[in-house]
């Protein structure tokens, strides 16, 4: 647990900046805090720190599609996501993940999804379906391919290579790495390109 002087924020920003961040160091310290706090530490984390997260973090701790929707959790029931990105406005956001119904619970081929943030009603909302990476203990985010279906009470499905969509999530695919068993760490890249981009969630208990 951080000290009394220091936020979790601040003790969190502070083993990023390490030469060689301790994932497993910065993993007890987010164990040790309830949603309230872990989502304000993961949010206080700028481009550098969650650069920092995303290398780290590599190869530390599996990251399946029954971390992003817990089995207990009902078919397209709403699971939160609350995150920062690293874009110089609107980086507060959420993604928002349900698992379709058909699924096995326990292992699930994909999950739909979107991203709820101010921007939405003008870039689109921005759905996607996740599923897990083949060769890797990873999830990827695959804005290529929207689902047909959405739960109620979530937006209307829009291709994502239309419109203001296109600047946005077209042609996207961003790769998921554990970082907890509520955080992950991910990176975008479009038509297959790293764009230097970074994102972190926390998902709600």
């Amino acid at each position: 647990m951080p000290g009394e002087s220091s936020s979790p924020a601040s003790e969190l920003n502070a083993r990023l900046a390490a030469a060689q961040p301790d994932p497993a160091a910065i993993a007890s310290l987010l164990d040790g805090l309830d949603h309230e706090r872990r989502v304000e530490a993961v949010r206080s984390l700028g481009r550098q720190q969650q650069r920092s997260l995303y290398r780290a973090v590599d190869g530390f701790r599996p990251v399946a599609l029954t971390d992003l929707v817990p089995p207990g959790r009902d078919d397209f029931a709403t699971v939160r996501h609350f995150g920062r990105n690293t874009l110089p406005a609107f980086s507060l956001f959420e993604k928002r993940f349900t698992r379709p119904p058909g699924q096995d619970r326990e292992k699930p081929e994909e999950l739909f999804g979107f991203n709820f943030q101010a921007m939405q009603p003008v870039t689109g909302p921005g759905y996607f379906i996740a599923q897990q990476d083949p060769n890797r203990p990873e999830v990827w985010v695959d804005y290529t391919r929207v689902p047909q279906s959405h739960p109620d009470g979530w937006p209307e499905i829009r291709p994502n290579e239309r419109g203001l969509s296109r600047f946005v999530y077209g042609y996207m695919v961003d790769t998921l790495r554990g970082v907890t068993e509520h955080v992950t760490i991910g990176s975008a890249a479009r038509k297959g390109r790293d764009l230097g981009s970074w994102f972190v969630l926390c998902r709600e208990p």
